[in-house]
Order: C-alpha cells, then structure tokens, then sequence
C-alpha cells in the first residue's frame, strides 16, 4: 500500500486548493452582494503595499498583489490548522471538519479584522474601516468550507483508499465544484444585467434608493477627483482615489441591477429630490470646494466630503432597515460601514480607536 503524505505536505497542497478555491468563489460572488471585487482587491492590497497602492482605477498590479496576499493568508491559515495543530486535526473525519467550517472561519476572520490588519503587525486602519466584517467571514468560509478534503490530499494521486472518510471528500469536492459552476453562471448573469428577479416587499422604495444614492455617489465622485488632484496630504489624495473607486464600482452595480429588474433607463433625479437629499451639497458648497486656496483645500475637503458621507450613511441605513431586496439591503450596509469609515479615516484615526469606530459602525443606527 502506498504511504500517505507527510501531514504538513498535504496541508500545505490543501493551503493552495482552499486559497485558490476562495478566490474564485470571491470573484465570482461578489457582483451579486453589491461588492466591486476588483475594489475589493485592491483595497486588501493596501494591507502589505500601504496607501500608495490606491487608484481610482485599480491597476493591474493592485488587483495581483490583494489577491496574491488574500492567499497567502488563506494558505497560513491552513498550515496552521493541519500543520501546527495538526496532532488533533489530522484524524478528524471530514464531516466534523465541515462543522468546524464556521467556527474557524469566524475565528480567523475575527483575528485579522480585528487585530492582525489594523494593530500588530500591519498597522494599516483602511482595511477594517473600508470593509465591514462578515465579508471577510464569507471569504474565511469559502477557504475552511475546503478542509474536509484533507483525508484525500493526505494521498498521492490516485492511490487514496476507499475508506468512508476518502470517498466523502471526494463527494465534497464534487459538491464544491458544482458550488463554484452555478456561482460563476449566476456571477456571469449579474455581469450581463440579468439578475436573479427583485425580492423585494417594497420595490418604490428600493428604485428610490437605487435613483438617490447613484446620483449621490455621482456628486461624490466629482468631490473625491478634486482631492485626487489638489490634496496636499498624500494620505487624503489616496484616500480620494479609494472613494472614487469604490462609489464608481456601486453606481455600476446600481446600474446592472437597475436594467435588470425594471428594464428601462434609470429616472434623473430632479432638482427638488436633490435639495431634499442627506448630505447632497448644493452648488455654493461645490464651488467652495473647487475655488479653495492650495493650503485650505485639505481642510475643506474633509469638512465637504464628511458631511456629504453622513448623508449617504443615513440613505444607506435607511434601505439596511428596510424591507427591501436582500441585496440592496446588504450593499446598503456594506456603504454606510464604508463611509463612515472613510470619515475615520479623514480624520486620521487608526490602531484601537479604528477598530472601536470600524466595530460601532457594525451595528450603528444613523437614522
């Protein structure tokens, strides 16, 4: 009989599936909860290449070096979990290795959200104040929800036994393969405008959402260039660039869903829905902005783009509290985490104090 692997070999050829097995779910997935993967990435670059990697556009190498990082991270994850505490992991059937999916992914997603990321030994606030935690739980258990194939990787190819623990791992992988197909046809749909339909019980109030905050994150845009290219503090230009990316990425979801659903170009909002918006500054405002001298341009930025995030908080809160699509309902959360963390960040908070303000922002209500 051919001798199984050394246990930390299988760990680390699992490492690389259950990374490489994320990514993809990630990918894929992401359109449909609202999220701009390519943001995402970039966003989780910032972690080891700090802000200078932010654009407004993320580049190629951004998207390469989140990714490359989000592995690594996975694959550390499962080193540990097979490797060091391998003496009472290795013999766990795959059935309790499923069930010990979720908790492993909440403790390891709580560990870098939390601790890892913004305090020791990175020190970087962008990631917890941009991300609200359950994505980076979802992204945990896509990568531990692969660890019940280790009583196969244990094997070399083609010589695995046909023990009951061997032949579950093998029905498992199947399982997350066609996981993988159905979410890359759904993500490919979404991609196309062709949305699974509407769940909504208040679908005037979600298209009123969906016109309001396109036209807000419109006006944002606007602001946040200015600051790409003005801002003195280098910090405050990436910063910009990040809310540029991430508002342009929402607004072409917005605009997916919208075809999607309702099949007609989206309404303009008229003046009076402008004036009547949280936080949608009016033309004086604008001006102030753009005719700022060089050395009060920071200032005035931070105090214009603060106030117009707590409107979108507010929009935001409102559709999270709502009856709305599930969807929208989890992107609006998703914004009003982002935009009052972008706020933090304005204002330079980091290390504890940015995991207390990213934690209260979790659960606030801004209503």
């Amino acid at each position: 009989m051919t001798p199984a692997k050394p246990r930390w070999l299988a760990a680390a050829q699992l490492g690389i599936f259950s990374s490489s097995f994320s990514t993809l779910l990630s990918q894929v997935t992401a359109g449909q909860l609202g999220r701009d993967p390519l943001v995402d990435w970039m966003t989780v670059a910032a972690i080891p290449a700090r802000d200078g990697v932010l654009s407004s556009d993320p580049s190629t190498a951004a998207i390469a070096i989140g990714i490359a990082f989000h592995q690594w991270a996975d694959f550390s994850w499962t080193l540990l979990f097979f490797g060091l505490l391998g003496g009472c992991t290795e013999r766990l059937h795959p059935v309790a290795l499923a069930a010990l999916a979720a908790p492993w992914g909440l403790l390891t997603s709580a560990t870098e959200w939390f601790v890892l990321v913004p305090l020791f030994p990175f020190w970087q606030p962008i990631f917890t104040l941009q991300q609200p935690y359950w994505i980076g739980f979802l992204v945990h258990l896509s990568s531990a929800a692969m660890y019940p194939l280790f009583a196969w990787f244990r094997w070399p190819i083609g010589h695995a036994p046909a023990t009951t623990a061997v032949r579950f791992a093998q029905r498992w992988a199947l399982g997350a393969g066609c996981v993988l197909t159905l979410s890359a046809g759904l993500g490919l749909a979404d991609a196309l405008s062709a949305p699974l339909p509407l769940f909504s019980r208040e679908r005037d109030a979600d298209q009123r959402y969906m016109r309001h905050m396109t036209t807000h994150h419109q006006q944002g845009i606007i602001l946040a260039r200015l600051a790409v290219t003005r801002a003195r503090d280098s910090h405050l230009r990436n910063l910009a660039a990040l809310m540029v990316a991430s508002q342009s990425g929402e607004n072409m979801i917005f605009a997916r869903w919208w075809d999607g659903w309702f099949g007609e170009p989206m309404p303009m909002c008229s003046d009076n829905e402008r004036s009547s918006m949280p936080g949608y500054l009016n033309l004086a405002q604008m001006a102030e902005a753009r005719v700022a001298a060089d050395g009060g341009f920071d200032s005035t930025f931070i105090r214009l783009m603060s106030l117009h995030h707590a409107g979108a908080v507010q929009m935001a809160d409102q559709e999270w509290h709502s009856g709305g699509d599930p969807r929208l309902r989890l992107m609006a959360h998703a914004i009003r985490h982002e935009q009052q963390g972008q706020i933090a960040l304005m204002h330079g908070v980091d290390g504890i104090e940015a995991v207390r303000q990213a934690t209260r922002n979790m659960f606030a209500n801004n209503l």
